[in-house]
């Protein structure tokens, strides 16, 4: 994903005009983002974007927002992540891979985590979490499994999967099973694709 993508996935929205003055202005006053993030909604719509599978035109005005604050203000997404509602946080999580912060995102990362929102823990398992460590990550994975958030959300599933991974899964198979219920069909998948593999 990068800049230029989300913002031709959003040369259709209700007003680009909004949009335009908008970026402009977050990257000539970093602060003004606090009046243009929540309002992204309103002025952008909600609705799915066809040329970005998976986001809302929300979603990219946001995250396209806080690429264009200049460097060294990246603080910006920390506050409007802590502040905002569930949208606005999916739209930080998601930016995270697009802003030049290195491993700083990481905190809002395991917040996100912790929480019960399936879209929450999905958008905190895109690209970014790739600076989560080994152990932070697997009981990421292991509670899309719990919470039903497909699989296929968790970016570089295939190249980070292991054999602890793969244990860990087996014993909540085991536990499933003992209660009479079933490990969701990726998980399934998963835990096979990982016993063939160290076999």
């Amino acid at each position: 994903m990068t800049p230029d993508r989300l913002r031709t996935a959003l040369r259709d929205v209700p007003d680009p005009d909004w949009l335009d003055a908008a970026l402009r202005r977050v990257a000539d006053e970093p602060a003004s983002i606090d009046r243009f993030f929540p309002a992204a909604g309103r002025r952008c719509g909600r609705g799915p974007l066809p040329d970005l599978p998976g986001w809302t035109a929300d979603e990219a005005a946001r995250a396209l927002l806080l690429t264009a604050l200049p460097r060294g203000h990246a603080e910006y997404a920390e506050a409007l992540y802590r502040h905002g509602d569930a949208a606005e946080k999916r739209a930080v999580l998601r930016a995270l891979p697009l802003l030049p912060i290195g491993a700083a995102g990481v905190p809002l990362l395991h917040d996100a985590i912790r929480t019960n929102d399936t879209r929450l823990v999905a958008a905190a398992l895109g690209p970014y979490a790739g600076h989560l460590d080994p152990p932070s990550w697997r009981q990421a994975v292991l509670k899309c499994v719990f919470m039903d958030v497909p699989l296929a959300e968790v970016a570089d599933l295939d190249d980070r999967a292991d054999g602890e991974l793969a244990a860990m899964l087996a014993g909540l198979a085991a536990e499933r099973h003992a209660a009479g219920r079933r490990m969701p069909a990726d998980a399934t998948d998963l835990l096979d694709q990982l016993t063939a593999r160290e076999a």
